[in-house]
Parts: structure tokens; C-alpha cells; sequence
């Protein structure tokens, strides 16, 4: 049987039994390529230092550039991209996005000016962002239903170790652009010109990628093809979505894109060694909290159903708040880091099921769109945390950017449990209400 979405036919394929070939290589594939997409912006947080000062720019255009440029543009532009792998071949929506971040990246690196640096960090924004929706419409027709949510953290898991090797081996990658390119370029520029290289075999690779049918209920086309439609039936739930993890947000990438320098500025140490510490806890964080929530989410659904995951939320959000803390009182740099430890421990657990509550809020015919459009309002939130650090260092601590992201994260961590409590009464609420219905 055949159904019409958003003008297309699409066929109610059922979700695949089990795992096959192609489904394994292409959710692997999709986790690598992600990963080193997002490894350009720890490489980016590496050498902002040296950024800063071939463009002589302040604090607060630093936090202009993480924020507005590396989150807020490029996920705004991702929704018309997620409209289109909604309608067409995601595949090949994938396989544009990795040559146009490969050319991005190239422009990044040659810009003469500051505003065209701006306007190629903001476009390959745009070709990370719109992959990451379009892949979590892909692996629900990729994996096996009692699959789904370790295929989620796996992917997951790969864009984590793509995104902490670009801090980690990001003075490895300044010295081997050094030494392979020629010139008298900037090492940044030869660092991100190098980085660009991997597009053309991850192109190849994606050749070989797996397009998987649209599992779709035809039942629920009509019900659930209309996004306004979708979003004032569900507008509460939404919303209380947006507030738990758009704030927590806000603290997360107060500290994330900002910290190297914080660090660098602060304590006087070099870029290697932060490099490589970043990376290490970037990584062990990002991946050591997926089993964690994984285990809390199997226990405490069994008890509090659609509540369990605005719980762990907000606990976690609320035992980051010490930590950020803490970034005011560290006297040497092994405190900060314990403290940068705790905390991206803690707001990655907080993070790590937000995938899956999306896939079961919305319908297959909306999924790209809606994990689009979700990315977008939270980036506004993510846009503000380094927005706001690098004012306050700016106009108020006098350069002391470390202080600076302490102060924009704790009362934001803050908001954000307040919103998860709200969201947890809610659906103990909407349990009530199905307990009594079945009662009868």
C-alpha cells in the first residue's frame, strides 16, 4: 500500500527484523563522517588563540564566532535541508553535505578577512547540523527495533571520538599541516586546509552507504503528516523539551567552544597540553556517559515511563551546578580540569537520550524536519552560552573568561531543572490519566 507525503509516494516498509551488512556499515559510516566533521571545531577551540590574533578581534566577537557562527546559522539553514531528505533520496542529501563541507572548510582556511572567516564557519555549520537530523531519521530504518537505542548511542559515540580527536590531536594536526603544505600560510589555515582533506574518501565511502526505505504507518499519514498539525497537539510536551535541554544548552556551550582559552589565558599553558587533556576528557565523557544513561533510562522507565528522561535531565543538570562553580575557586589547572570533568560528564548524561525521546515523539514523515527544527531552537539556547561568556569577560571581568563561563552556566543549569521538574510532574499526570482509562 502506497501513501503521499509532502508529495512523494513513499510504501509502508516494515522496520527491519534484524541487523544486515549494508545497516552496519552505513550507521557506522554515518558516525565517523560526523565525527570528523565535528572534529574541525576542537581543532577550531585549539587554535582560537591564534584565530584571535591574526584577525585582532575581542572576546566577545570569539564568542560571536563559536556561538552565532558555529551553531545558531548553520542549523537555521539546516531545516530546508532536512525538508528536502524528508522528500527525496537522504543519501544523496548526505553525500552533498560532505562535499560542501570539504569546500567550506578550504574557504575557512584561505579567508583574508575576519567576516569571510565568519561567513565559511557559519556555511560549514549548516553541512554539520543538517547530517546529524538526517541521520537520526536514517537508523530507525536502518536497526532492528530492539536496536534502536544502542544504534542511536553508537552513532553517538563515533561523533563524540570525532569531536574529541579534533582537540586532542590538534597541535598534531597544526605541525603535520606545517610540514605538508607549503608556504608562508598561517599554521591554523594549513591545520584546517589538512582537515578539509577527508572529504574525498569519506565521499568514496558514501558511495557505498545503504538508503534505506522509509518505515512509515500508513495509518498515521494523514494524522501526522502535517507538522503545525503535529506541533499544537503536542505544544506542552515540546515546549517543556525546549526549556530542559535549551537551557542546559546554554551552560554546556558557555564552557565547551570557550574552554581552551579560558584555560590557555588563565593558567598560561600551552596548546598542546590542553589539547590533549581536552581530548582525553572530551572523549571519556562523551562516550562513559552513554552506558550510564542507557542503564538509568532501563531502570527508571520501568517505574515512571515518559517521566524517566526529564528526570535524569534535571538530576544531572542540578549536580552540574557545583561543578561550574567550581571554575570560580580552581587555583591551578588540575582543578579546572576535575572540574570541566564532572561537569561534561554530567550534562552528556543529561544529553545522551535526547535522540531517542525525539524519534518516539514524532512521526516518520516529519522526522528530519523535526529533529531539524529541533536543533535550531536549541542552538538559539547554544548560540547564547558563548555569546554571553565572552561579553561578560569582555565588559565586566576584565578578560577573566574563565570566570565568565562559571557565571553564564550556573544559572542556567538551574532553569533547566526547574523545566525538567515541571516536565516529570506532567507526564506523571498523563500516567494518571492512562492508568484510570485502562482502570475502567
Amino acid at each position: 500500500m502506497a501513501a503521499v507525503i509532502s508529495g512523494t509516494a513513499h510504501i509502508d516498509h516494515p522496520a527491519p527484523a534484524a541487523w544486515t551488512t549494508g545497516g552496519l556499515f552505513t550507521v557506522g559510516f554515518l558516525g565517523v563522517t560526523a565525527g570528523i566533521q565535528m572534529s574541525d571545531r576542537g581543532l577550531q577551540a585549539i587554535v582560537l588563540s591564534a584565530i584571535q590574533h591574526s584577525f585582532a578581534v575581542s572576546d566577545a566577537t570569539i564568542g560571536a564566532l563559536q556561538g552565532l557562527a558555529g551553531v545558531l546559522v548553520g542549523s537555521a539553514v539546516a531545516v530546508p535541508v532536512a525538508r528536502l531528505a524528508d522528500r527525496f533520496s537522504r543519501k544523496l542529501v548526505l553525500l552533498g553535505l560532505i562535499v560542501a563541507w570539504t569546500t567550506l572548510m578550504v574557504v575557512s582556511a584561505v579567508a583574508p578577512d575576519f567576516p569571510l572567516f565568519f561567513v565559511g564557519r557559519a556555511a560549514a555549520g549548516v553541512t554539520e547540523f543538517a547530517m546529524i537530523p538526517i541521520v537520526y531519521s536514517l537508523i530507525p530504518d536502518l536497526a532492528p527495533e530492539r536496536y534502536r537505542v544502542a544504534a542511536n548511542l553508537t552513532f553517538a559515540a563515533l561523533m563524540a571520538a570525532g569531536a574529541s580527536a579534533g582537540f586532542y590531536f590538534g597541535s598534531a594536526i597544526v605541525s603535520i599541516g606545517e610540514a605538508l603544505i607549503p608556504g608562508d600560510m598561517e599554521a591554523w589555515r594549513k591545520a584546517m586546509l589538512l582537515l578539509s582533506s577527508a572529504g574525498l574518501p569519506l565521499l568514496l565511502l558514501g558511495l557505498l552507504a545503504t538508503d534505506p526505505p522509509r518505515h512509515i504507518a500508513v495509518a498515521n499519514v494523514q494524522a501526522q503528516g502535517s507538522l503545525p498539525a503535529f506541533l499544537r497537539e503536542r505544544w506542552q510536551a515540546v515546549g517543556l523539551f525546549v526549556g530542559v535541554a535549551g537551557s542546559l544548552m546554554i551552560a554546556v556551550q558557555a564552557l565547551n567552544p570557550l574552554i581552551a582559552l579560558a584555560l590557555e589565558r588563565r593558567f598560561n599553558a600551552g596548546m598542546g597540553p590542553i589539547g590533549h587533556a581536552l581530548g582525553v576528557v572530551t572523549l571519556a565523557t562523551s562516550i562513559g556517559c552513554l552506558p550510564v544513561a542507557g542503564v538509568l533510562d532501563r531502570l527508571l522507565r520501568k517505574r515512571m515511563g515518559l517521566a524517566a528522561r526529564p528526570l535524569i535531565m534535571g538530576l544531572s543538570a542540578l549536580a552540574a551546578v557545583p561543578c561550574a562553580a567550581l571554575l570560580l575557586a580552581a587555583s591551578d589547572i588540575d582543578q579546572a580540569l576535575f572540574a570541566v570533568v564532572l561537569f561534561l560528564f554530567l550534562t552528556c548524561t543529561a544529553n545522551a537520550l535526547v535522540p531517542t525521546m525525539l524519534q518516539d515523539l514524532t512521526p516518520a514523515s516529519l522526522r528530519a524536519r523535526s529533529f531539524a527544527i529541533w536543533s535550531f531552537v536549541v542552538s538559539v539556547f547554544c548560540a547564547v552560552g558563548p555569546l554571553v561568556a565572552g561579553m561578560l569577560s569582555d565588559l565586566l571581568l576584565n578578560g577573566r573568561l574563565l570566570s565568565a563561563i562559571a557565571i553564564t552556566a550556573v544559572p542556567a543549569l538551574i532553569v533547566s531543572c526547574g523545566c525538567a521538574v515541571r516536565s516529570v510532574i506532567v507526564q506523571g499526570r498523563v500516567i494518571a490519566r492512562w492508568t484510570a482509562c485502562s482502570d475502567r
